[in-house]
């Protein structure tokens, strides 16, 4: 713009410029003959100065002119472009609805939409996956080993007891064992400080096509060598708990190995891991508690998703006692070392297996449980140990001699209810006869009549739990109780025609149980043996209360720590007590009371 203006201001002046240049230029050429006159001069400089800017506005005008042209020209290049671009859009959607039809088309559009969305949901599933190869190659919770997840488990326990009267026992209870009144030990308390509890585990599991492998090994140090001690190593043997292997398919499963016994309550179906332990501290549980962990051979079956039976064969054991009998029976030995057995402990030789039966409902509420289990006992009786009066027909000890042969078992059922997912009551209960070692107190299952036979004592075992599952704590309250009848008979072959035979007779003397006797074998170590204290124990109860709080529970594993109190309570059948001032015979229950306080410090791996 500011050319134009000196274009246009110059072509208003050059006609000013013009005129006074003729008439300078008249006057210069009148004078230039007598002189020269410096006005003249300036005029000829301001003529060619404006010389000089017509040059220059001509050049400003050509300028201008080349501009106006691109200027065009990019006009038409920029409408030229946009009439393509509209055409090219018509051609476009003409060629696209001539090719596709229009639900075609919108499904094209909604299936490259759909594509969009998956190709979103698998970034973030490859991100996840990334993260957890990423975890699981840092802190792998398995270890992956031809084919097969195997998973370590277990923990490592500090634990202490203290009992209000001495047991001689560590963490783990002899509830059958609890003192009479007269016992030395009765009045001396004990204090024990174990790791003995401390459990290690391995989980194996694979496939083979459809069929689900695996096996299961657990063991911990609650056993003794005969150079375990307390005095320096402290060294105890480690010992099995549990040795199985297993196979699955279509709801069918076979287990084969050391496990629990079938008895034992599961939270889910049948299912081995599964069991329903109480959640004390002391490794024998609680009174009122069935189960074992033995041999068995076991055949489950999941009925749709609420229902499971099954069936087992278990190894077998006779646990006997008796008072008053003759040498007139035998049901097992000593074991043999060198077949691998204890020598310092006894054996049943058992006639068949345990034969156990249970079904399980799960109907949407509680865990439901029914079984059954059939035992066979057996001894060798030798009837002319002790032959009645005028036989003629015992002319020695081994003349007669015949295998006697009894079936026992006995039925039992669970229930477990949880309430607002935090409250747990549980309900247990066994009945029948010589069912006896199944009980946590490992009452007898038989007794012996006077000719030698086995007679199977009746009982039944009880305990209700409940349970109080918080964030990071953990309260229970066990109360339980089993009973072991009374059964006994006079051996009239006896020289004594009223001696009594058996378990539980009225007519035991149990006068010693009060009284304490002087310690015997001089070596500091051996308390006074009771003497005439034949108190059959007819029932333990036990009350326990405790906790567990998770300190820390993390992908690095668990911290808990547990306190327990129990009181514990034996009772005997009733015997004689001496006579009153009149002759008259008396009779008394012995009983032993027993309190127990335990703590325990435990890291469980994750």
């Amino acid at each position: 713009m500011r050319q134009v203006a000196k274009v246009c201001l110059a072509l208003l002046l050059i006609p000013g410029v013009m005129f006074c240049q003729s008439s300078t230029g008249t006057r210069a050429s009148t004078k230039k003959a007598t002189k020269a006159n410096p006005v003249a001069t300036k005029l000829d400089e301001l003529q060619k100065a404006i010389e000089a800017q017509q040059q220059q506005i001509q050049q400003l005008q050509d300028e201008l002119k080349g501009r106006d042209s691109q200027v065009q020209q990019l006009q038409q290049q920029l409408t030229q472009t946009q009439a393509t671009v509209s055409q090219t859009q018509q051609d476009l959607q003409a060629a696209t609805t001539k090719s596709v039809p229009a639900d075609q088309f919108d499904s094209v559009k909604k299936d490259v939409a759909d594509l969009k969305d998956n190709s979103s949901g698998v970034a973030l599933s490859l991100q996840d996956t990334q993260k957890k190869i990423k975890e699981a190659t840092e802190s792998p919770s398995a270890i992956h080993y031809k084919g097969i997840t195997i998973t370590p488990g277990g923990f490592l326990a500090a634990e202490t007891v203290y009992r209000s009267h001495a047991m001689g026992a560590d963490i783990n209870t002899q509830l059958n064992g609890v003192n009479m009144p007269g016992a030395g030990q009765n009045g001396v308390s004990e204090f024990f400080a174990s790791g003995r509890q401390s459990r290690v585990s391995l989980l194996a599991e694979g496939k083979l096509g459809e069929v689900k492998i695996g096996g299961f090994v657990e063991g911990d140090f609650l056993s003794a060598g005969l150079t375990s001690n307390n005095n320096q190593s402290n060294s105890y043997t480690f010992r099995q708990r549990q040795a199985w292997g297993q196979a699955a398919v279509n709801g069918w499963t076979v287990t084969g190995g050391q496990m629990w016994s079938l008895v034992a309550e599961t939270r889910k179906g049948l299912d081995n891991r599964s069991e329903a332990l109480p959640m004390t501290i002391d490794p024998q549980y609680t009174v009122g508690f069935s189960w074992a962990r033995q041999f068995g051979f076991r055949v489950t079956k999941n009925v749709g998703k609420h229902f499971s039976v099954g069936g087992s064969v278990e190894n077998p054991q006779t646990t006997f006692a008796a008072r008053g009998n003759a040498s007139n029976f035998a049901l097992g030995g000593p074991g043999n070392g060198g077949g691998l057995y204890n020598s310092t402990a006894n054996y049943s030789f058992n006639a068949t297996p345990d034969f156990i039966v249970k079904a399980a409902l799960e109907p949407g509420f509680g865990h439901y449980e029914i079984f059954g289990i059939l035992s066979r006992f057996r001894d060798r009786v030798y009837p002319c140990v002790e032959p009645p009066a005028g036989s003629t027909v015992c002319t020695g000890g081994t003349i007669g001699v015949y295998n006697f042969s009894k079936n026992g078992g006995g039925v039992g059922g669970n229930a477990r209810f949880t309430f607002a997912k935090k409250v747990e009551f549980g309900l247990h209960a066994l009945y029948g006869n010589g069912v006896g070692r199944y009980g946590t107190s490992s009452l007898p299952d038989a007794t012996v009549n006077p000719d030698g036979t086995l007679a199977l004592l009746r009982s039944y075992q009880a305990l209700g739990t409940l349970e109080l599952h918080l964030k990071k704590l953990d309260v229970y309250l066990n109360g339980g109780e089993e009973y072991i009848g009374r059964r006994w008979n006079f051996d009239a072959n006896n020289a004594n025609p009223l001696n009594p035979v058996g378990y539980g007779s009225p007519l035991f003397n149990v006068h010693g149980c009060y009284i304490e006797t002087v310690p015997g074998g001089g070596n500091g170590f051996t308390f006074g043996s009771l003497s005439g204290c034949s108190a059959d124990t007819q029932s333990t109860i036990e009350g326990s209360m405790g906790y567990w709080y998770r300190i820390h529970q993390g992908p690095k594993g668990r911290l808990q720590f547990g306190m327990q109190y129990s009181y514990l309570t034996r009772n005997a059948w009733a015997g004689t007590n001496g006579a009153d001032v009149l002759g008259n015979p008396l009779f008394s229950k012995p009983h032993g009371i027993e309190n127990m306080f335990f703590t325990s410090f435990r890291y469980y791996l994750p």
